[in-house]
């Protein structure tokens, strides 16, 4: 059992069968070994873990706009794998907008991986994109290693990536199916959008108003009817709106292939607390009501929802339009790649949840669905990616010493609960200068 090349001594490790310790050993970067503690497993580097630290997997996250090329003014693959690796995120996948071009051919796939070269503190993995009239693109990205497709049911906020209408949603969802491919989904239907009062002003109240659940609602039951008519593999991102669970639910009794991603803002804030002009929390869809909070969270905790992932959607500071407060032409995004995690623990654990849940919900479920088969979990031949957190230990967000690259989210001042103290990649310690991370396809990773 000799020859490691690193070994965590750690009494509290969380596996896929709950919180235990044990002596981890990785060698060429996966786990060879997972043994009692007192096994005596003995490397080249040994971590003796305190007793107010839990090793984790590395977390995946799944939904990260990095905005390069073309607005790395926003983001960046060396700032975003920077802040992922602070806030022990070791894996990422890479949305297909809001980058310049996006993602939606094969040359535009290798102009952003050019663009990340010798930038990426943690592993980056690809979406594609499917907008009108790139049908004849989805196989050759697919082929190029791509994890799937993004589509919008209304306007993606930026001009290059158009939506696609409920008709064109399902003639795409015919195609992927014969390759099995993934569409992942933004579920707001533009028609309800586009009848709602428009938004305006300071008020969140009148940007709520304007982003209704009816119209995720309404998305959300066309990509179910369209997935359960085509037999393809849909997922829907950043739920917001507790009133869609049920119908999710009954089209997972009826087998629909249908997984489903919340985020930590939803589950963080409520609508009755955003003050006005705050529009650093901006999103969309929106932030919604308390009462809606408590019902996310009660499907999280029922299994209903699978996953929670960031959304990092960051911007300039002058985008948010912290001039006029007005949230009818701010961008809308929220930055917090780097806080996810003490984010969902503090939230969790006030609900009794455990870090077992935590894990499940933010390293193995999003992996999963993404098919990276090597990653979000400790268990024997996975990659030796782990975080190193302090549970109990506090802190006070100050965004100016977060790593993204724009100093704007609406964490900052609030007070979470856990610290990450080390993020490891494949065995290695990131320590923010050298980038080790690497590029990821579908079906090797």
């Amino acid at each position: 059992m000799g020859g490691f090349d690193l070994v965590f001594r750690a009494p509290r490790v969380i596996t896929a069968g709950g919180e235990v310790a044990r002596c981890i050993g990785v060698r060429d970067g996966r786990i060879a070994a997972i043994e009692p503690l007192d096994s005596g497993l003995d490397g080249d580097t040994v971590v003796q873990l305190g007793a107010d630290e839990v090793l984790l997997p590395g977390l995946v996250d799944t939904h990260v706009h990095v905005n390069e090329p073309g607005r790395t003014e926003w983001e960046g693959f060396e700032t975003a794998t920077r802040a992922a690796a602070a806030g022990g995120v070791t894996t990422i996948l890479d949305m297909p907008l809001n980058s310049i071009p996006p993602t939606v051919n094969a040359a535009a796939l290798e102009t952003k991986k050019k663009a990340a070269i010798g930038k990426c503190h943690v592993d980056v993995g690809f979406w594609g994109g499917a907008v009108p009239g790139n049908i004849g693109e989805l196989r050759l990205l697919h082929d190029a290693g791509v994890f799937g497709f993004k589509c919008f049911l209304l306007h993606s906020g930026v001009e290059e990536f158009p939506h696609l209408s409920a008709t064109e949603m399902e003639e795409y969802l015919q195609v992927l199916r014969t390759y099995d491919a993934l569409m992942i989904v933004h579920a707001e239907d533009s028609a309800a959008i586009g009848r709602a009062p428009s938004a305006h002003g300071e008020q969140y109240d009148t940007f709520l108003t304007s982003r209704p659940r009816g119209a995720e609602n309404v998305a959300i039951a066309q990509v179910i009817e369209a997935a359960r008519w085509t037999g393809a593999r849909v997922h829907i991102l950043h739920l917001s709106s507790s009133d869609a669970v049920p119908m999710l639910s009954s089209a997972r009794r009826d087998r629909v292939r249908i997984t489903v991603e919340t985020c930590p803002h939803y589950l963080c804030f409520e609508a009755e607390t955003i003050p006005d002009g705050a529009t650093q929390f901006k999103c969309c869809p929106p932030i919604r009501e308390a009462a809606n909070q408590a019902l996310l969270w009660k499907a999280l905790g029922d299994g209903h929802v699978d996953c929670v992932v960031s959304d990092h959607s960051p911007c300039t500071a002058e985008l948010k339009r912290f001039d006029t407060g007005d949230f009818g032409v701010a961008w809308g995004g929220i930055s917090s790649l780097q806080l996810g995690l003490p984010a969902m623990w503090t939230e969790a654990r006030t609900r009794g949840h455990t870090l077992v849940d935590v894990v499940r919900w933010m390293a193995e479920r999003p992996a999963e669905i993404a098919g990276l088969r090597m990653k979000g979990r400790i268990a024997l031949g996975c990659h030796g990616d782990f975080c190193v957190l302090a549970p109990d230990e506090g802190f006070v967000v100050d965004a100016a010493t977060l790593h993204h690259r724009n100093p704007v989210t609406p964490y900052a001042g609030r007070s979470l609960a856990g610290v990450v103290r080390s993020t490891w990649l494949r065995g290695h310690r990131l320590d923010g200068y050298e980038p080790r991370g690497r590029f990821l396809t579908r079906g090797e990773a």
